[in-house]
């Protein structure tokens, strides 16, 4: 395990029963540099949407969660936000709570001369993604896809 994921991993065990506490559930967890700064991101969601007291609430928490536990060594920003309308589905988990909904997916390389599909996310398994497209389903390699998130028009 990266230190990346460990950090991860023991940042979204201490913030599950924070979340809980809070009314909300954990969408997801990263650690990521920046330029010259890491953040600490976490996002969080519930039924209807994520107000700017639950993110203050959980932040507060979290913080004082990870000061005490400090297994983080570097220094870096801790961030607490909903994932957004147009959220990334970055775990299986992600994907099997959007099975039905439109979905856009961005490619590492070019199929058919491009790199950007979409359609409603007909399934999933450990190799591959399946949209319903006009012409219908069609298959991508997961190891080919960059990004996957819930589509969105206004």
């Amino acid at each position: 395990m990266s230190k990346r994921e460990d950090y991860e991993a023991k940042t979204e065990a201490l913030l599950g029963p924070i979340a809980e506490a809070n009314g909300v559930s954990v969408y997801d967890v990263e650690y990521v540099k920046e330029g010259s700064d890491y953040y600490l991101r976490a996002f969080i969601d519930k039924q209807g949407s994520v107000s700017i007291k639950d993110c203050e609430n959980v932040s507060r928490a979290l913080s004082d969660a990870l000061d005490r536990e400090d297994f983080i060594p570097d220094s870096y920003i801790l961030e607490v936000s909903s994932p957004g309308l147009g959220r990334a589905l970055k775990k299986d988990k992600h994907l099997q709570a959007s099975i039905g909904q439109e979905v856009e997916l961005k490619l590492f390389r070019p199929i058919d001369k491009c790199r950007e599909f979409s359609g409603e996310l007909a399934g999933f398994d450990r190799e591959s993604v399946t949209i319903l497209q006009e012409e219908g389903p069609r298959s991508f390699l997961r190891s080919d896809i960059a990004l996957i998130r819930l589509a969105f028009d206004f």
